[in-house]
């Protein structure tokens, strides 16, 4: 790439973050392929059909309460009634006569209704006295009785396509006799740093180098079941190499994900390579921290190649690459949640990007929430990151915020 080349490049205009997201949705399409799970494996996986009940739930009438089962017709209106205890209705085993005039069943929750009853009193709502049951004037009838399919009918709908499989999901689909489930299949996604400087953890540091944060972060961010995640190392500046190894995983995965690489440096290889052997989709964002992000595909992968500084790779996987793989993995779009709070830190910010500050948010006892700083804001400032909750999102045409302006935030 030649310094013209860079020259022209860095005079068009910033994508906005929303025109980034845009332009990405635009590009990517979901995965096609499936596969059948046992409902033990598909948490957190993503339905690639509609799910249906098979049978009813309740499959029999129930009771919701322990107590005595009856028929309403038995108890006198505004008198105290005494019935005959002839049995128990346990869950899982119920009681196989028929109430007769005059009698009731000692019944449990979940327990199936003798056929002709239509009521379950609570057990604290009686008296006993040896066979007998007693019930007061105020007894209330026709309560306390779960109907046959009040939940959900046979052939109901559960769950539609494109649904994140949720722990509440695989109790309705269990209760339902459903065993198993197709989804979506997992992503295959490598990344890599990029950079001479970046050494391995139980190396000793010379001068000039650092310790490559990147690669744990980025593993921790993809850490989730929809993904199967490679980890690539590092790759040195060499723009050979790169090439080469860009190009190879292109041919074994869904996604590859670089960081570092992406600026305007001498060294910075990535959009060069990208332009190359695939195609850019844009390059810079209007984004702080993050303004270096590349976006394109190599053959049929995806690419993204994220900023060096570990808070922007964090702030531009959460902004922007989440919500790609969300859409290949073929799930339902969750829209980010925007918290208004009051800030409490001034907050310094010059027009121009849409600025991602960490923040620190909490709620009082009345339900206000507020949020401060969680430090220095650098791109480069781990500590901040580690201690934030929150991203105070701040406009780009926004110059600053003073204490008590209210201002958005999302959840980290």
């Amino acid at each position: 790439m030649t310094l013209e080349s860079c020259v022209i490049t860095e005079k068009k205009p910033l994508l906005s973050v929303s025109q980034a997201q845009q332009k990405i949705d635009d590009a990517i399409f979901p995965l096609n392929e499936t596969e059948n799970l046992p409902l033990k494996d598909a948490l957190k996986r993503v339905l690639a059909e509609d799910v249906f009940a098979k049978i009813y739930l309740p499959t029999e009438r129930n009771s919701a309460m322990d107590g005595y089962a009856l028929k309403s017709s038995d108890l006198n209106q505004n008198e105290t009634t005494i019935l005959k205890n002839i049995g128990i209705s346990w869950a899982g085993k119920p009681f196989e006569g028929e109430l007769k005039t005059g009698e009731c069943v000692r019944i449990f929750t979940g327990a199936v209704l003798p056929e002709n009853a239509d009521s379950v009193v609570m057990q604290e709502k009686v008296e006993i006295d040896g066979e007998n049951v007693i019930f007061s004037a105020e007894t209330k009838t026709k309560q306390n009785v779960r109907e046959i399919g009040e939940d959900v009918k046979q052939g109901d709908l559960l769950c539609a396509l494109g649904k994140e499989i949720t722990a509440a999901d695989l109790g309705l689909f269990a209760a339902a006799g459903i065993s198993e489930v197709c989804v979506k299949r997992k992503i295959n996604i490598i990344f890599f740093s990029t950079g001479d400087e970046l050494v391995a953890l139980d190396s000793t540091l010379k001068s000039g180098q650092i310790y490559d944060s990147n690669r744990y972060l980025l593993a921790g961010l993809l850490d989730d079941k929809k993904h199967n995640v490679v980890d690539g190392c590092v790759i040195p500046d060499d723009k050979n190499l790169l090439e080469k190894t860009l190009v190879e995983a292109s041919k074994n995965y869904d996604v590859i994900i670089t960081t570092g690489g992406a600026s305007v440096g001498e060294a910075d290889y990535v959009k060069e390579i990208l332009a190359r052997c695939g195609e850019v989709n844009f390059w810079k964002v209007a984004m702080k921290p993050g303004k270096p992000l590349a976006f394109g595909k190599i053959g049929a992968c995806y690419f993204f190649g994220l900023p060096g500084n570990p808070i922007a790779v964090s702030a531009t996987f959460e902004v922007i690459v989440k919500s790609a793989l969300t859409k290949l993995e073929g799930a339902n779009f969750k829209s980010v949640w925007q918290i208004k709070a009051i800030c409490k830190s001034i907050l310094k910010k010059s027009a121009g990007r849409q600025d991602y500050q960490r923040g620190i948010l909490s709620q009082d006892d009345a339900g206000n929430f507020s949020v401060i700083s969680a430090g220095k804001q650098g791109s480069n400032i781990l500590s901040a990151m580690s201690k934030a909750n929150c991203y105070i999102v701040l406009s780009a045409d926004c110059a600053g915020v003073q204490v008590g302006e209210t201002v958005n935030v999302i959840l980290i």
